[in-house]
Order: C-alpha cells, then sequence, then structure tokens
C-alpha cells in the first residue's frame, strides 16, 4: 500500500511537472508569434542550435529554392491521409541554405516519396515562416532524399549544403506557388490531458491507503463476529440453552 500510493503521488507529481512545462511552452510560442517577423540571420547560423526561447519565431528570408535537393519527409498524415511533408533548401544571397518545410502533399501509400509534388517559385522568393528545432536521433538520416524527421544536420550533410541550424515552417511565400502544397499545422496551445492525468494518480494514491484501512475494518469486524459466537452458549438439537 505504502509503495502504490508513493508510486501514484510521484507519477501525479510528474503530469503536473509537464503541464507547467506546456504552459511554458504556450507562453513562448504566444510572445513569438506576437512578434514582427526578423530576418533569418539574426537567429539561425551554421552549426547553432534553435533554443527553446526561440523556436516558433516568425522570420522572413529572402533566396532562391534549390528544387534539385528536395528532401521528404515520409510517414506523415493528414486528417488520416498518407503523406509527406516537402522540405525544399532556400539558398540565401550570403551563401548558406535555410531548410523550408513548405508543406504536406499526399502519396498513395505509407512511406513512399511521390514524384507529383508541385514545384515551389522559381526566382527569388521572399519566404515568411516559423522557426523550429532540429529532431534527434535515428530518424533524422537521410536515405535518397527522404527522411523521417527533419534535422538540419543531416540534411545539410546529405545535399551538400552550408546549412543554418533548425529549419523554417512555411507560413507564406511571394510570390505564391503556382499549386501550394497544405501548409504546416499552427501550433497546438492547449494544456493537453496532464491535468486529469495527474488527479487520476492522485485518486488511485487516495483509493490504495482506504482500500488498506478498509480491509483492516472488514477483518476486525470478521474476527469480531468470530469472537462473539464463540462466546455464545450452546445450544441443543431442541433449541433449549444448557439443557441435560
Amino acid at each position: 500500500m505504502a509503495l502504490l500510493s508513493w508510486l501514484a503521488w510521484e507519477l501525479g507529481q510528474w503530469q503536473f511537472s509537464r503541464l507547467d512545462d506546456r504552459k511554458e511552452r504556450n507562453a513562448i510560442i504566444e510572445r513569438n508569434e506576437a512578434k514582427d517577423p526578423v530576418p533569418v540571420e539574426e537567429l539561425l547560423a551554421p552549426g547553432r542550435q534553435v533554443t527553446s526561447e526561440d523556436e516558433w519565431t516568425t522570420v522572413r528570408a529572402t533566396g532562391q529554392y534549390d528544387v534539385e535537393d528536395t528532401v521528404y519527409v515520409r510517414y506523415r498524415t493528414n486528417k488520416q491521409r498518407s503523406g509527406v511533408q516537402v522540405v525544399v533548401p532556400l539558398e540565401l544571397a550570403n551563401g548558406t541554405t535555410v531548410l523550408v518545410d513548405r508543406g504536406w502533399w499526399p502519396t498513395q501509400n505509407r512511406g513512399e516519396v511521390p514524384t507529383d509534388v508541385p514545384a515551389p517559385p522559381s526566382g527569388t522568393v521572399e519566404v515568411v515562416g516559423r522557426v523550429r528545432a532540429d529532431a534527434t536521433g535515428d530518424a533524422t538520416k537521410v536515405t535518397d532524399q527522404s527522411t523521417r524527421a527533419i534535422s538540419s544536420v543531416e540534411i545539410g550533410d546529405a545535399i551538400d549544403h552550408e546549412t543554418l541550424g533548425g529549419f523554417v515552417e512555411l507560413v507564406e511565400e511571394t510570390p505564391e506557388a503556382e499549386e501550394p502544397l497544405t501548409l504546416p499545422a499552427e501550433p497546438e496551445l492547449d494544456e493537453g490531458p496532464h491535468f486529469f492525468y495527474g488527479l487520476q494518480w492522485w485518486f488511485f494514491g487516495g483509493l490504495a491507503i482506504f482500500g488498506f484501512f478498509y480491509l483492516l475494518y472488514d477483518e476486525w469486524r470478521d474476527r469480531r463476529k468470530a469472537s462473539d459466537a464463540a462466546q455464545q452458549p450452546a445450544v441443543d438439537g431442541h433449541g433449549d440453552p444448557g439443557q441435560e
């Protein structure tokens, strides 16, 4: 009982800690989205990781898309449809490249790399988008210009570009594409289920304590009944106590 109650308390605390993290993240998103767009070079640089304080900041970048080095992020769904995120390098005037997640495009099969993705605008393009931090782990490996998660380091090495750290989720581009993709989803600002999960764990802990003491009471009650029954005078077959 003690171990179960302690575990439920700790798990409840963990959920409330996650709730605090979610609230902090939401506050950062709201603050950064309220700012006017800043030049991408002010926040991103080669080899520099995006900090949590800078993520979701709106930036502006001008350059030319390198369509030949497009990378597709597989296993991305939208309204239960299979598809890919289309990441296109944008070559800036200073010679560096920023990765732009231009949006989602459907595929026939899950994990498929499509061949019919509409081209981005040609020539000089002005991009406005949200800064995002790189993913990490094995999912970021790039094979045949496709991956499962976006990492500027892995993609930069694969396409041989000096790439700014992090990437940009497209909000708008000028000029507009003839056939736009489905833009990346807006960040979710809800607080998730952590509050109710925390209460549930604490309820389970309280239930364990209640159950323990209820079992103690039930055991005491059964023993008392047995003791009272043992103290009752014997009764013969005719129902008269003490009759010989």
